[in-house]
């Protein structure tokens, strides 16, 4: 048997950090290898080989979900325990269908007129395959900007000279709903019936496999489709008649063995994604590009590492780029040490003002900002993307 910190040790190693190493990033580091360490356990458990690994993009970060940060994971990046096929789903990733709806417009919108047809949406009952929509504009960092564009990559594609984005995820399927069970573990009764839990070294984790596995992911991809009919009816509520730019997911199932935790995902179709940074800085428009490259890995100083480890095919292949800024934590610089009592982690944070100590357990309710352009910067320097059209900001609606 493997000593906890045996099984921490080979966690980290299994983690691939593209972080710009400030204090969002740092936190992402420490939290991480937990939850990686909790899957390899779980893996050895459904007799699979414990190769679960973590690859991040630039805008790593914390995770302000509650449960998923107890059960030791980070933000902005791709998760992977399996070849894809494997009948096993790690639940305590709690997979959301959040995503962003970019759409092009002719004509700037009056904002007063957005807010009023903000108002009369929010205000009218809308179904979707007999499941009522909550609208969550107003809700943690989802929000309706726009922007005036300014091109940059000339592409076979049309940009307007205007654009809007719409953040939003599907919370109508987190518990228990008309479809039968729900995607959260925590909110929905009819999937912790189903699951099978384990009290890992470090935590309880929630799984499922075999033909529950299977019913899972499928629930998964319904979620999924809702949440983007969902953002396209609020677009055409809202701002009436545009073109649809793209609207993917940057939190969800790949497979029943890989999740995007808060990231985009390079498929080679040349679809444009959005990358928003904060409401006083412009957004981007990017494409993303096949990675890792071989030059990449070698120069992160991935490449032994990985391929002693026989994951090197999955960083060759992550194909993953920065949806977002990701949170900085401004007070603090470091991490100096994680205290554990009773399976709960205690941060011990070294402080911007070098004076005393800060000690935290929870990173919901701790001062939080969000990065600037430092995460395109390292996405270009990565190779992971390329910028098509730089976003002005004209109205962040948070209402």
């Amino acid at each position: 048997m493997m000593t906890k910190e045996e099984r921490l040790k080979k966690a980290k190693h299994h983690c691939f950090f593209i972080g710009l190493n400030d204090s969002g990033s740092e936190l992402c580091k420490a939290n991480s290898i937990y939850g990686i360490a909790s899957i390899h356990y779980i893996q050895e458990m459904v007799g699979m080989k414990a190769d679960a690994t973590f690859i991040t993009t630039p805008d790593m970060t914390i995770t302000r979900n509650a449960s998923r940060w107890k059960s030791g994971f980070g933000y902005g990046g791709k998760i992977t325990w399996g070849s894809g096929d494997d009948d096993l789903i790690i639940l305590n990733t709690k997979p959301n269908a959040c995503g962003m709806l970019v759409g092009g417009l002719e004509k700037l919108p009056e904002v007063t007129k957005l807010i009023e047809k903000i108002h009369a949406l929010e205000a009218e009952e809308i179904m979707i395959d007999g499941i009522k929509v909550e609208w969550d504009f107003y809700k943690s960092n989802h929000f309706i900007d726009v922007f005036i564009v300014r091109q940059i990559l000339k592409t076979d594609f049309h940009l307007s000279p205007y654009a809007f984005i719409i953040h939003g995820s599907a919370p109508e399927f987190s518990g228990d709903n008309r479809l039968g069970f729900g995607l959260y573990f925590d909110k929905s009764n009819l999937l912790l019936e189903q699951s099978q839990q384990v009290d890992t070294p470090f935590g309880t984790f929630y799984y499922l496999t075999s033909k529950s596995a299977e019913r899972y992911y499928k629930r998964f991809k319904e979620a999924e489709e809702f949440a983007k009919l969902k953002r396209e009816i609020a677009a055409k509520k809202i701002f009436g008649d545009f073109i649809k730019i793209s609207n993917e997911s940057h939190q969800r199932l790949l497979n029943k063995n890989e999740i995007l935790l808060g990231c985009n995902y390079y498929t080679g179709n040349g679809i444009i994604y959005p990358l928003t940074l904060r409401g006083d800085l412009p957004a981007y428009l990017v494409q993303g590009l096949p990675s890792l490259s071989e030059e990449i890995i070698e120069m992160l100083g991935f490449e032994k590492r990985a391929k002693k480890l026989d994951v090197y095919n999955r960083l060759i292949n992550s194909n993953i780029f920065p949806h977002g800024a990701g949170y900085t934590l401004p007070d603090m610089l470091n991490v100096n040490k994680i205290i554990e009592i009773d399976k709960q982690r205690y941060f011990d944070l070294e402080m911007q003002n070098d004076r005393g100590k800060k000690i935290i357990s929870e990173v919901r309710e701790i001062p939080y900002e969000y990065r600037g352009r430092t995460v395109v910067l390292r996405a270009v320097e990565t190779n992971l993307i390329e910028i098509v059209a730089k976003l002005i900001p004209q109205y962040v609606l948070k209402i």
